[in-house]
């Protein structure tokens, strides 16, 4: 029997433990909730630390052709927001991602980010309707929502530097995204590179 298609998550530090042991990470952590399925499934972690979508872009290409996941968990956009780019790079940088996974049969969980005030309204809200437009312009994406809501005003949760979670904060941090994922293979949300309508799901598992 095929193994089942693995995930696949593309981030930056937020994913890539950035400052904690790797195995107290939120994806080490939905590793072995992913093992648990029935069947297992992998989770391929290709997060880098300072990762921008340009550089998600120009690695994704090979990570399909070497892993061809069933879902890809795409964490980027923070450090394109931080460094000031114009939303439209990012948009079609994420966008590019997307199709690509498309293409092969997957299906893209989008994960919303966000940046500070500071950068001013103008920018702030650009930034922010890059993701929930995209996910409402491509059958192949399903947004996630911002995954550090919970945390973000509460420095307990973070390390020194303030912007990233610190290891207690993991767990708060797989209980966001976990739901999702699991929700999408269990119910076999994806099919031939679209996400499912709650109908088509329905018809589906009849």
């Amino acid at each position: 029997m095929a193994q089942p298609r693995p995930v696949l998550l593309l981030g930056d530090s937020l994913s890539a433990a950035y400052g904690i042991a790797r195995e107290a990470s939120w994806p080490e952590l939905m590793r072995e909730r992913l093992a648990a399925l029935e069947p297992p499934r992998a989770l391929v972690n290709a997060s880098i630390s300072g990762e921008t979508s340009a550089g998600g872009a120009s690695r994704l290409p090979a990570l399909l052709d070497e892993h061809a996941p069933a879902l890809l968990l795409l964490e980027l956009g923070g450090n394109d927001g931080l460094r000031g780019l114009p939303p439209a790079r990012l948009r079609d940088n994420l966008q590019a991602m997307a199709r690509a996974t498309a293409e092969q049969g997957g299906c893209t969980l989008l994960f919303a980010m966000r940046i500070p005030s500071n950068y001013g309204p103008r920018y702030t809200q650009a930034f922010d309707a890059v993701y929930t437009e995209l996910a409402q312009a491509e059958d192949s994406v399903a947004l996630l929502p911002f995954f550090l809501a919970e945390i973000a005003t509460d420095p307990q949760w973070f390390l020194e530097d303030g912007i990233h979670p610190n290891e207690q904060a993991q767990p708060l941090l797989l209980q966001a995204v976990w739901p999702r994922v699991a929700q999408a293979i269990e119910a076999q949300q994806c099919v031939d590179g679209r996400w499912l309508a709650p109908a088509e799901v329905d018809s589906e598992a009849s």
